[in-house]
């Protein structure tokens, strides 16, 4: 097919210049024709001359014209199939941010992207020839796949069913792979098109610069003008080369190496690794609440912000580091012999996660002085994912994911930075089994309820009990909530969970209640759940149906999630409070609650974290932060309990602080609820003998 449009055609350009002509009559002699004929000799020489000069003009123009059309056609074929390589990096980049983080950005980008990569294959389908074609239909075909599985991924993502939408995202890797293959494949021949048309290029140069002196002295500056048009077509084409390199291999703003080159380094850095017997890390470093920057000041802020990021971590590492930006607010850090080079010790796996956590607590502090961008200061904080080769993976892809599961750790848990650790991923095959088995557990009624009682520190009389969930699984056995709990957390199973565990529990507290037990049961209650506007009136509803007084019912809550959202959180504590339900602030002294909050809040009660009371006989300091939560929840009116006692002495110094309740192995382990009763009967003797005062003590009836 002729290409048509703006591109030339491949192949031969032949010149349309006219043929040597002149009179074509018969040159017959007359008389004085000697003289005539050699005036018509040197003119017909002349013209021969001139024509032949002409002529070669024109194969000049002409041949490097067409050169020049042909290194533009392939080089905009090669442009285009890496546009449409870029696109669908960038594709499947913000489909994971959106995944991830639910960033809206990602989300209005991502139609632009996909438009971008089937414009690339639309101009390829148009001006490209048979071999450039073949490939089309097939990568049309995945992309339509692939993009369906993206949006049907993406509404998975709005309606909160992560675990479907992980299972798409990884039913759509192979397509994602599959095409990039194919593109790879036909760019690879395009650019060595574009290579061997350069070279053509290149040897006309040189057969105009050897030919044009000895031959066409006389029209120097005809073949001057050519020769200069000639190089310039051919710098301009070797500069679209290299500017069209660079671009494939950094990011367009802060000009650092880009995912493909580091990829290409990481592989070297495992190469040299494996000659030296020694480690390279690499560190997956994600900017804090970046999103806040962009909506805050703008995008033009935030892109001011990656460049100054971008250069401050350069400053802090070594010539021989690499620091690339993956995308948004993601930045690499390859360091390769990191052992010998930053420890100053042999090399070797511990000196490896030593020097590797000496860098990243080096880019931690760094990020504790502010940025300055057009005269406003911007604090940044970042977390830091930490993954070395061999330790963690064997190759690029490997060491890039365990980094990035690293790195979410480190977010999630706030705590700056993060060594990977397998018991991190999330994708192992035994979690990976259990995340599928939990929604039949939700619907078999797997997930049971053992209860902890907590007791008056004085007279050892019981206020109500703790449920607390397990999994009874019919192959594992009893799981504790650390097997199941964080994947729930990733999915959209905490409201049915939740659900689930606060049914359970009041159809218990209702069984008890018919047996003459008034016993109150405590259930706790994640983040996403206390800001759901919907939750006062499904635990009123709950309440109703089995007849539970909405007082024998408290809602247990962490510091972290009231500060998450504190304004919804006072709205959803606000409404419970007004049905009656008690309130009750978990493991307090472990998050970063506002003393204004905390004030204004309407809970009863405030529990000690286990980690402080432990220990607290032992411990001076420990001892010293329950005395000032006792003295702080007196102070405001609430109950003090005390979670994680274990033996009488800890008790009795409680006793002596004045803590109101106390939970822990001391009284008793969490229990099934058929053992509860059970201790129920016999707690009087139970009493008589842990309790610092014996006295006669019942449920409240």
């Amino acid at each position: 097919m002729q290409p048509t449009g703006r591109i030339p055609a491949r192949g031969d350009i032949r010149p349309a210049g006219a043929a040597p002509g002149g009179d074509r009559r018969s040159a017959g002699h007359r008389p004085g024709g000697q003289g005539r004929a050699g005036t018509r000799l040197a003119t017909a020489g002349l013209a021969v001359v001139l024509v032949s000069l002409a002529g070669f003009g024109l194969w000049v123009a002409f041949s490097t014209s067409r050169a020049t059309r042909e290194v533009t056609f392939v080089t905009g074929l090669r442009d285009a199939f890496e546009t449409a390589r870029f696109a669908l990096a960038a594709e499947e980049s913000l489909e994971r941010g959106y995944r991830l983080d639910r960033d809206p950005q990602a989300l209005s980008e991502l139609d632009r992207t996909a438009r971008r990569l089937v414009d690339a294959l639309a101009f390829v389908d148009r001006y490209g020839d048979k071999h450039d074609r073949s490939p089309i239909a097939l990568i049309r075909s995945q992309h339509e796949h692939y993009r369906q599985l993206s949006r049907d991924m993406l509404a998975a993502v709005q309606a909160g069913h992560s675990a479907q939408a992980a299972a798409l995202a990884r039913q759509g890797r192979p397509l994602f792979q599959a095409m990039v293959r194919e593109i790879d494949e036909v760019a690879q021949h395009e650019r060595a098109e574009a290579v061997t048309a350069l070279t053509e290029l290149r040897q006309l140069a040189r057969k105009v610069e050897v030919a044009t002196p000895i031959t066409f002295i006389g029209g120097l500056g005809l073949l001057t003008t050519s020769w200069l048009i000639m190089v310039g077509y051919q710098r301009r084409a070797e500069r679209q080369a290299a500017d069209s390199h660079h671009q494939a291999l950094h990011d367009a703003l802060t000009g650092l190496p880009n995912r493909t080159l580091l990829h290409d380094r990481i592989d070297q850095a495992v190469r040299q690794a494996d000659r030296d017997l020694g480690p390279a890390a690499l560190l997956l470093v994600d900017l804090d609440r970046f999103k806040d920057v962009n909506d805050t000041l703008g995008h033009h802020y935030g892109d001011l912000l990656l460049m100054q990021v971008g250069d401050r971590l350069a400053s802090m590492l070594r010539d021989i580091d690499t620091v690339a930006r993956l995308g948004g607010d993601e930045f690499a850090i390859l360091l390769p012999r990191i052992a010998t080079a930053e420890a100053g010790v042999d090399a070797g796996v511990d000196a490896g996660v030593d020097a590797a956590v000496e860098v990243a607590k080096r880019l931690t502090a760094g990020f504790h002085e502010p940025f300055i961008i057009e005269g406003l200061t911007i604090d940044v904080e970042a977390s830091i994912g930490v993954a070395l080769y061999p330790e963690h993976a064997g190759n690029a892809d490997d060491l890039l994911q365990r980094a990035d599961i690293a790195m979410y750790v480190a977010k999630d848990s706030h705590a700056g930075f993060v060594v990977f650790d397998a018991t991190q991923d999330q994708h192992s095959p035994r979690r990976l089994a259990l995340l599928g088995e939990l929604r039949r557990a939700l619907d078999h009624e797997q997930l049971v309820l053992h209860y902890q009682p907590k007791v008056d520190t004085r007279t050892g009389q019981l206020l109500g009990v703790e449920a607390l969930v397990r999994w009874q699984h019919p192959e594992h056995g009893l799981l504790p909530p650390a097997e199941f709990i964080p994947l729930i957390e990733r999915t959209g199973l905490m409201q049915p969970m939740t659900h689930y565990v606060l049914n359970a529990a009041l159809r218990q507290s209702h069984e008890w209640q018919r047996a003459g037990h008034e016993v109150s049961v405590a259930v706790n209650v994640s983040p996403r759940r206390l800001l759901d506007l919907t939750f006062p009136d499904e635990v009123a509803d709950l309440l109703a149906t089995w007849d539970v007084p909405a007082t024998r019912l408290v809602i247990e809550i962490t510091e972290s999630t009231i500060m998450a959202d504190p304004v919804h959180a006072l709205q959803v504590l606000s409404r419970l409070n007004a049905t009656g339900v008690q309130l009750a602030i978990d493991d307090f002294g472990t998050g970063y609650s506002s003393m204004a909050y905390l004030r204004n809040l309407p809970v009863h009660e405030l529990k000690v974290d286990r980690s402080f009371v432990t220990h607290m006989t032992s411990n001076a300091s420990d001892a010293t932060i329950v005395r000032s939560t006792l003295n702080l929840g007196h102070n405001l009116g609430l109950r003090v309990v005390a979670e994680g006692v274990e033996d009488r002495a800890t008790l009795l110094e409680l006793d002596a602080l004045g803590c109101d309740a106390i939970q822990g192995y001391y009284i008793s382990k969490p229990m099934p609820a058929d053992d509860l009763s059970r201790w129920l009967d016999q707690m009087p003797a139970r009493v008589s003998a842990t309790m610092p005062a014996p006295v006669s003590a019942t449920t409240t009836r």
